[in-house]
């Protein structure tokens, strides 16, 4: 059996969902999430969403911040683009029903926050749950619209391409058909064809032993298309957000950006600040700075964590702005009112991902990518904070409109007979031991290997033992039937091996990327983007 729809994305995350209500106006659109349609980043997404709001900002403002943050490699067209399209994307959201939180003092007024990096408050927020706010409006908008389908617990496996499914391309450039979907139900695979396909599948952070991530961030949308013959690019930068929650029965629970925007100051376990030894910025400097300087001090120190604090502000106004985050850390013992939050750095946010034109398109044809899947031009070495949801809607708008330019040659686009997933002579999976121990030893392998401070030895090293690992695993994903936690270690171990082929290959230290080895910038032969593609050199 094979489905067919006009649309296939990939993901239900901002950009999948800004996506598919627009597409919606021209044709049938199918949106498959793995778990259920809320499990995205896009809702455990604190901070806010960023563009030029206010009087007191400016378009070239915020431009210049996103290119710092990004040193010297963030594609000057793709920020301008974004930046000057960003008010006209949040007017849509409002309109669309999304509340944003508003100025007491000038209801008429957004409430515009401050993070690190922003020379000016640009950040509109829900309180500090602005991706749930998001995510949930996007939601509610869906499931009115007749023309949308969103399939919840199904997986995509492998992106359905011409050539190899013995299909011949019109052209020079390889064609996606759809993606092989796996169901959880019955762990049924069934071929779902598509005139477009979309992949916003989010991050990889799970490729890590600490993330802020949810437990679906494990790059499907990048390693499937690697596998499919996609350019990737840049992912060697990976964020690691500074300020998680330290303690032992917290789960990847991040402390916003927005607390150190309102006031907030890093301190040791002496309570003496420390941010404005590593940046004139201080405790307002860019994630990249403030990550490594958090990890300095820890190593220099013996100490477990470093400390945020906050408790200088008035109570009610940390109880008012920081709601979400106030009562969690009560939960676990700590009032942010009253005391510092132990924190510690985490990995957060790939800057890197599937290499994309400004209107969301691959290399692939009729291929798109967009949200933190993609490698826009954006971000560069170094994410702004805030800009990765701005972004994600105005790709998603660039992304419609180049469809609807194409919709009279799209709409003619037949189904072509496909052949099914093949499982030859896969056997069933009896012992899970052999997923969960290769899950856990490179989760590991990179929190202790490719973090924040690299070097070649230790890229080097665990570049052979990954290699190892991944041929393991792809063993497994030929003998065994498929399972989700085996598919997403397929994508997982692919994905730990492309990061550190990465990694070795910029032979310099650029934003988010530290080596030991070359702590310098390199302008002359690293101001270009890291791109890798299967059979390509």
């Amino acid at each position: 059996m094979t489905c067919t729809t006009d649309f296939l994305v990939i993901g239900s995350g901002i950009s999948g969902l800004s996506f598919a209500l627009k597409a919606a106006t021209l044709g049938s659109v199918t949106i498959i999430t793995k778990k259920a349609k809320v499990d995205t980043a896009t809702n455990l997404a604190q901070g806010g969403i960023a563009a030029v709001l206010s009087e007191n900002d400016s378009f070239d403002l915020h431009i210049q911040d996103t290119l710092r943050s990004g040193d010297g490699l963030c594609d000057e067209k793709v920020v301008r683009m974004v930046v000057e399209n960003g008010p006209a994307r949040i007017d849509e959201l409002i309109r669309q029903g999304i509340s944003f939180t508003h100025d007491e003092n000038n209801p008429a007024q957004l409430d515009l926050g401050r993070e690190g990096g922003h020379s000016a408050r640009r950040v509109a927020h829900a309180q500090d749950l602005t991706g749930r706010e998001i995510e949930h409006g996007l939601l509610k908008k869906v499931a009115e619209n007749p023309d949308i389908t969103v399939l919840e617990n199904h997986l995509a496996v492998d992106l359905l391409i011409a050539s190899r499914a013995g299909l011949k391309s019109t052209d020079e450039q390889e064609r996606c058909l759809g993606a092989f979907v796996l169901d959880r139900e019955d762990n049924s695979i069934t071929p779902y064809q598509a005139k477009v396909t979309v992949l916003c599948t989010g991050g990889v952070g799970k490729v890590y032993l600490y993330t802020t991530n949810p437990d679906i961030a494990t790059g499907d949308g990048v390693a499937m298309a690697y596998r499919a013959g996609a350019r990737i690019a840049n992912l060697e930068f990976v964020q690691f957000h500074p300020t998680c929650l330290y303690h032992s029965k917290a789960k990847n629970f991040l402390i916003s950006e927005a607390v150190r925007g309102e006031g907030a100051r890093l301190v040791d376990e002496r309570g003496r600040a420390f941010m404005k030894k590593y940046d004139p910025r201080g405790d307002l400097a860019t994630r990249d700075t403030v990550a490594r300087a958090i990890d300095t001090e820890m190593k220099a120190s013996g100490d477990d964590c470093v400390f945020l604090d906050i408790s200088h502000k008035p109570a009610d106004f940390i109880k008012k702005r920081f709601p979400n985050i106030y009562r969690t850390c009560l939960s676990y013992g700590i009032d942010m009112t009253r005391e510092p939050i132990p924190v510690v750095p985490a990995a957060h946010y790939m800057c890197g991902g599937v290499l994309t034109d400004t209107m969301g398109r691959t290399n692939i044809k009729h291929l798109y990518a967009f949200g933190e899947t993609a490698c826009t031009g954006l971000h560069g070495g170094n994410r702004l904070a805030s800009n990765s949801l701005i972004e994600a809607v105005v790709f998603a708008h660039q992304a419609f409109e180049q469809c609807r330019r194409d919709w009279p040659e799209l709409s003619r686009i037949s189904y072509p007979d496909v052949p099914p997933w093949s499982t030859a002579k896969a056997e069933k999976i009896e012992e899970c031991v052999l997923i969960s121990h290769n899950w856990d030893q490179i989760r590991r392998l990179m929190w202790n290997y490719v973090g924040i401070v690299r070097s070649v030895k230790r890229l080097t090293m665990v570049k052979q033992r990954l290699d190892l690992i991944v041929s393991d695993v792809r063993q497994h994903f030929h003998d065994f039937l498929l399972t989700p936690d085996l598919i997403e270690l397929h994508n997982i171990a692919l994905i730990a091996q492309l990061i550190v082929q990465s990694a070795l290959l910029r032979q310099e230290s650029r934003g988010l990327h530290y080596v030991i080895d070359f702590p310098e910038k390199d302008d002359l032969n690293w101001k270009k983007n890291t791109v890798l593609q299967i059979g390509k050199p």
